[in-house]
């Protein structure tokens, strides 16, 4: 960062600034509470404006973070924040505000909740639906323990069309006895959500009696000394209730219903979490919350704010790329596919705009799918579309699609299904961080029997293998591309044609085979012009395939050169470079293979090239290595 600490500090504002634990929230005056709410906001929208981030979740549970702090007491009680993303201001009253310029910078805070990072954070997470279940977890550990501490679930809205939070509240109230769990509805995930879960909530916050109910909820808190404020929900008639309220839902689970309340009514949220501390029984709390609140321009497009990179406070405008991004290309190409043959469909779980299905949807509605936050469920349904003759694509990022492992095995494998696999954020996914790095994709689908897997080198071969899988019906076939671009390549360069399991020689060479997969190709051109300065002959192949691999030329190569060399953005383990061993192994070729990718650990977050270079990701690396053999 160029910007001193000195002028980051003074972003934070005097009471957020002085602000080194939750003590420090506790022991502020009522009247000030509502004065850090709004210097919290100011440095969010302030430190982000550089770093990126998730600025509109964080805008809308600025409120919710001040008032659990307020009322719970970290690390003794546990708040397990769904996805986590939205924990920023959680860090900021946790010790760590004078760092919250750092944020999704190498070195600097992470996006999300780490354990290792604070003992306040006492879940790590980045994926949706795993806050009841771990919380629940936490719960039952407490009872077992006889300790006397609180677990306080925060989800949103669309964290209920996820399987795993549908299982966790099934098991709540056969669990433990005390247990809270927040309902934070902004009818929002990353996209507008979707499914009959999300309209029954939006038609709660949509119905014409819904305002008076919203207005009376002080009212309702207010009186919460008394046995009146607890009777009050139950007043309504039978008929009415279940328009207006969640409680055929949720009460059906065994929890209790509050709320709809209003998520940006401090006092109101202070008041309403004192009460719910003293019940001894699992309850849901439903507050109504803006995404995006305090800032006009995330309140105008939820959308783009719910994670960005650097952009200009006074209008939130972000600088954008001539050059379109492998998810640009592949919801034009698709969407463009589909218009030419009307068996192609496309499904995405709750990411129309990361995958850019976004352009299928607006220009062709009726064959586009969105299923929520359901990759699971996602992989079914693709499955279920294919066996009646139709093409899905199903676009879900490489870090989630390992949840829907055991459908890809169980369903498309071996059932022969052509399933058009699209994984987006195949390889480093930077700035997010571990938990979003689409690092293990290759050796998850690597033993899959029939599989096929495969990954372009530029962005005209992206386009070539997007219209190939189309018209591949054998089996399921996978594609994996990078967040960003290949390498910016013209989409219209010329591609050969490509063919099930065959590579591309681009040079021939008799003392070193370089094998540089996807965006890693560029690395190796390098590679094989340092190695050609030192008198080497070297061979380069663009492989296309993970699987099935090109045996004919590797063999061939390999036989004739003293060394092989394999770059992958993935891990070493089970990777692409243990494809080629394994196959020389197989055919009895004992030539040397040396490995350029990932270690067996989970890499940080920060920029690629930082990440890179700090890993031995280069072509000096590899150059390094391969000079051993001569």
């Amino acid at each position: 960062m160029t910007t001193s600490a000195s002028s980051e500090h003074s972003a934070l504002g005097p009471l957020l600034a002085a602000i080194r634990s939750p003590e420090d929230v506790k022991a502020l005056p009522e009247s000030d509470l509502i004065k850090l709410a709004a210097e919290i906001r100011h440095s969010l929208i302030t430190c982000l404006s550089r770093t990126g981030g998730h600025l509109g979740p964080n805008l809308g549970v600025v409120e919710l973070s001040v008032a659990l702090h307020r009322v719970f007491s970290t690390p003794q009680d546990s708040f397990v924040f769904d996805v986590a993303h939205q924990g920023y201001v959680h860090k900021m009253l946790t010790g760590r505000a004078d760092r919250i310029h750092t944020i999704r910078t190498y070195e600097g805070l992470n996006g999300f909740l780490l354990r290792t990072e604070s003992q306040h954070d006492s879940y790590g997470a980045g994926h949706a639906g795993t806050a009841l279940s771990a919380a629940l977890g936490m719960a039952a550990a407490r009872d077992l323990a006889k300790e006397d501490s609180h677990v306080v679930a925060v989800a949103g809205d669309a964290a209920f069309t996820c399987g795993p939070t549908l299982e966790a509240l099934n098991n709540i109230a056969e669990t433990t006895k005390r247990f809270i769990v927040v309902l934070n509805d902004n009818e929002w995930s990353i996209d507008k959500n979707v499914g009959a879960i999300a309209r029954y909530f939006n038609a709660l916050q949509t119905h014409s009696t819904y305002a008076s109910v919203r207005n009376s909820a002080a009212d309702f808190v207010e009186k919460v000394a008394g046995k009146a404020v607890r009777k009050l929900a139950h007043k309504v008639e039978e008929g009415a209730k279940n328009l207006l309220f969640p409680n055929v839902l949720f009460e059906k689970f065994g929890l209790r219903y509050y709320g709809p309340i209003d998520g940006h009514d401090l006092p109101l949220l202070v008041r309403t979490f004192e009460h719910l501390k003293t019940l001894n029984e699992p309850v849901v709390l439903h507050i109504i919350t803006e995404k995006g609140r305090g800032y006009q321009p995330a309140l105008d497009n939820p959308g783009k704010f719910h994670g960005l990179g650097a952009y200009k406070i006074e209008d939130g405008s972000t600088d954008l790329s001539a050059t379109p991004t492998c998810s640009d290309i592949f919801g034009r190409t698709v969407t463009d596919m589909a218009k030419a043959d009307e068996k192609v469909v496309a499904i995405t779980a709750a990411m129309p705009g990361g995958t850019k299905l976004e352009i299928f949807k607006n220009e062709l509605p009726a064959r586009y799918y969105d299923v929520g936050i359901a990759e699971e469920h996602a992989a079914l349904f693709a499955c279920g579309m294919a066996t009646k003759g139709y093409k899905p694509f199903l676009a879900i990022y490489s870090t989630f699609m390992q949840r829907a492992y055991d459908m890809i095995i169980h369903d498309m494998a071996l059932q022969g299904l052509p399933v058009r696999l699209c994984m987006d954020r195949g390889g480093l996914s930077g700035d997010d961080g571990p938990t979003h790095h689409g690092l293990f994709d290759i050796g998850y689908l690597r033993p899959v029997p029939g599989i096929v897997h495969m990954q372009p080198a530029n962005e005209a071969e992206f386009v070539a293998m997007l219209k190939w899988m189309s018209g591949y019906e054998n089996g399921p076939s996978a594609i994996r591309y990078p967040r960003g671009t290949i390498n910016g390549s013209a989409l219209d360069a010329p591609v050969a044609p490509i063919e099930l399991g065959k590579a591309i020689v681009a040079a021939e060479g008799t003392d070193v085979v370089l094998i540089g997969l996807g965006t890693m190709f560029g690395m190796a051109e390098k590679a094989k012009a340092m190695l050609e300065e030192k008198g080497l002959s070297v061979a380069l192949v663009n492989p296309r395939f993970i699987k099935p691999l090109d045996n004919t030329v590797i063999e061939r190569l390999a036989k004739q050169c003293k060394v092989v060399c394999t770059f992958e953005d993935h891990v070493l383990h089970n990777g692409f470079g243990c494809g080629v061993i394994e196959l020389l192994s197989d055919a009895h070729i004992t030539t040397p293979v040396e490995r350029i990718g990932w270690p067996d650990a989970f890499v940080e977050h920060g920029k690629p090239d930082i990440l890179m270079k700090l890993h031995g990701l280069t072509a000096e690396a590899a150059v390094e290595k391969v000079m051993r053999y001569f």
